[in-house]
């Protein structure tokens, strides 16, 4: 860590300390009281009968909810039973172990009360009172209706118990320090309910708490600052987490979602691919476990939404010349290893194979997700509405860093694409840190 960062990380820590004298007194006045109505935008805008989104059992539709935050994702960990946590989460500060949250009274929420499961989830704050680390994504939850909640926390309630006790999180000083969230709450936190936009319609603003709420898309896709808030006035314009890049999902036509129609992005969701792209990594996961079972309205509506951000103002600079040397490689190297599946003119095959020509995801401002592809292969996202998705195969053993980075550069530069090259450092340091995590060739 460079002496520049040292500087502004302490400059950071001074602050947080100090806005958290203020944020303990605010949080003595007590968790938030549970909000007996719920607004008619919650609710979905499915109406077929019998769905369990609208179902009046609460299990039922603590089902759907659940899905929809996609909370088996994190509360599961490799090889371990649903819900019961233990996945270790980088979050960049330190490692993160996920809670147990099946019905298990010593080591899951079996004996919690509804106001104690709401002031944990809404409002970041443990069963004893210790402030929760945002790897637990509150500030977005807290925008859901106290009644999805709690039908979560029903639907919870009938999985099967598991005693298993977590780790203790893995954070070195200063941030092993909880109190000091106190003060990253005061500064990034705002704990109300999702409000609707009068001038919009119910679809958009169902949407909107969709995706602002349950989704908790900005975890990923939202840049964030060197203390890990949101930066403020860039919602969804793309992040690198974890060694992968979530794109912009904005109406942007260069590096976000405005070459994609409505029905197009419903398509993605629900089958994770389409003309465009195929979804790969973490947004793979997210398909399989969550938005493929979302109802065609849900998805509908997310979409809208999506589609009316305006995004970034990312500019589409000046591909890379056809004479350049990483371009003449890395056709060379893409004839051989890539023409097959994704066609020489780079479109790809709806569905399956993501398309390169014009691709958002192909010209995003950070290839990390591209490099750790090529590096890792992908499963593909197999849904139950596209059980057949390709895979693409693993090519680290294969295709050197300098044949990585070429081959990278000059997809990112053809077919009318243009974006930054590929270095061969970018890829040496990718293929470094996947091996020091162990998982070259997991998939």
């Amino acid at each position: 860590m460079s002496v520049r960062t040292r500087t502004w990380l302490l400059r950071g820590l001074i602050v947080v300390v100090i806005a958290g004298v203020a944020f303990v007194a605010w949080n003595l006045r007590g968790p938030r009281a549970i909000d007996p109505a719920e607004p008619d935008f919650t609710g979905s805008a499915d109406t077929t009968p019998g769905s369990l989104a609208t179902s009046v059992d609460p299990v039922k539709r603590g089902l759907y909810l659940a899905q929809q935050g996609d909370c088996v994702a994190c509360h599961t960990a490799p090889g371990g039973k649903p819900f019961a946590g233990g996945l270790a989460l980088d979050t960049g500060f330190g490692i993160v172990y996920a809670s147990n949250i099946t019905p298990d009274k010593d080591t899951g929420i079996g004996g919690w009360t509804d106001q104690e499961y709401l002031h944990a989830v809404r409002d970041g704050v443990g069963r004893h009172g210790a402030p929760l680390y945002p790897a637990m994504p509150y500030n977005d939850y807290a925008l859901v209706s106290d009644q999805d909640l709690l039908a979560i926390k029903a639907y919870l309630a009938t999985v099967p118990a598991v005693n298993n006790k977590v780790p203790a999180p893995h954070m070195p000083f200063p941030f092993d320090i909880r109190q000091m969230m106190w003060g990253w709450n005061l500064l990034f936190f705002r704990n109300h309910t999702y409000v609707a936009d009068s001038g919009q319609s119910a679809e958009w603003n169902r949407g909107a708490y969709l995706v602002q709420g349950l989704g908790h898309c900005t975890a990923c896709h939202t840049p964030k600052n060197f203390i890990g808030g949101d930066k403020g006035g860039q919602p969804l314009q793309g992040f690198q987490l974890q060694g992968w890049y979530a794109p912009e999902l904005s109406n942007n036509p260069y590096q976000g979602l405005g070459q994609w129609s409505v029905e197009e992005l419903v398509g993605y969701l629900k089958t994770g691919g389409n003309v465009h792209s195929v979804a790969s990594g973490p947004m793979a996961e997210a398909v399989y476990n969550s938005t493929q079972h979302f109802n065609d309205a849900d998805l509908k509506a997310m979409a809208v939404y999506l589609k009316s951000l305006p995004g970034s103002d990312h500019k589409r600079p000046d591909a890379l010349q056809a004479d350049d040397q990483a371009m003449v490689l890395g056709k060379q190297i893409y004839a051989a290893n890539c023409a097959a599946c994704h066609i020489s003119t780079g479109q790809g095959v709806d569905g399956m194979v993501t398309s390169f020509k014009g691709a958002a995801g192909i010209q995003a401002p950070d290839a990390s997700s591209l490099i750790r592809t090529v590096l890792l292969g992908s499963r593909g996202a197999a849904t139950q509405a596209n059980p057949t998705a390709a895979a693409m195969p693993n090519f680290s053993w294969k295709l050197s860093d300098a044949q990585t980075a070429a081959v990278l550069t000059y997809i990112r530069n053809s077919w009318g694409n243009a974006a930054a090259p590929v270095t061969i450092d970018q890829v040496a340091n990718a293929r470094t840190n996947l091996k020091a995590r162990e998982v070259l060739g997991d998939r």
